[in-house]
């Protein structure tokens, strides 16, 4: 049987981090919506044009398109052993469809490893986040000694002054829906939203572990490892 982790956790709990983690060690792929959305804008299929419709005209995504999304992705070869499935699934009908789904293929969900982390916490780690161009992060709440924050005005004049952190000159990089404060407690509000009903669905299966995403980050990992073994 293959190994089907459905990783959950709210903005700043570390699920890009740990997600890799878990490829590297149990050799599966890191299967998240937001990466097959963007995927589709490239293609040219009657799925894809399907999606890409939907988009265009502003609409969401309806459960059965996006159940068919995963699907599609969960037949490719380099997933014959599992997944770790990211930001699906959404609410219990897509949850009911992946227990079917798998359920006609011998195969089980194993484990919803749930990183908990504080929301206050969740909002400084998203807001005050940057990224050099090699990858690293660094965060003004947290900051080390070496970072040059400041606070410029927005050059246009247009929107409210921006934070700025240098790194031995380099301009350091902030995604755009985490320099708004408000757009960063909505997608806390989304998550919470859109997760605690999922949860329920899998605690009343017993699928559910939490693992405290306020420890750093090897010891998330070694929690992490020792759920999975125990499961797999």
């Amino acid at each position: 049987m293959g190994l089907y982790i459905i990783l959950m956790g709210v903005q700043g709990a570390g699920k890009g981090v740990q997600a890799g983690f878990i490829s590297d060690t149990y050799q599966i792929p890191h299967v998240s919506t937001g990466d097959l959305f963007r995927a589709m804008k490239t293609r040219e299929d009657e799925l894809a044009k399907r999606v890409q419709h939907i988009l265009a005209t502003g609409g969401l995504v309806d459960d059965a398109t996006t159940n068919e999304m995963v699907a599609e992705r969960l037949a490719q070869a380099d997933a014959k052993n599992g997944v770790i499935l990211d930001g699906y699934p959404r609410n219990q009908e897509q949850a009911a469809f992946l227990a079917n789904y798998l359920a006609e293929r011998g195969e089980k969900v194993n484990a919803v490893l749930l990183l908990n982390l504080d929301l206050f916490i969740a909002f400084k780690r998203a807001f005050g986040r940057v990224t050099a161009a090699n990858g690293d992060s660094y965060n003004y709440y947290y900051k080390q000694d070496d970072i040059d924050f400041s606070v410029e005005p927005e050059p246009s004049g247009k929107f409210p002054p921006r934070m700025v952190a240098k790194l031995n000159g380099e301009e350091l990089k902030r995604r755009n829906d985490d320099a708004d404060a408000m757009a960063v407690i909505k997608r806390i509000d989304i998550y919470l939203d859109e997760t605690m009903p999922v949860l329920a669905y899998f605690r009343d299966k017993g699928l559910v572990y939490e693992v405290d995403a306020e420890q750093d980050i090897p010891a998330v990992s070694a929690a992490i490892k020792q759920i999975i073994d125990k499961v797999k």
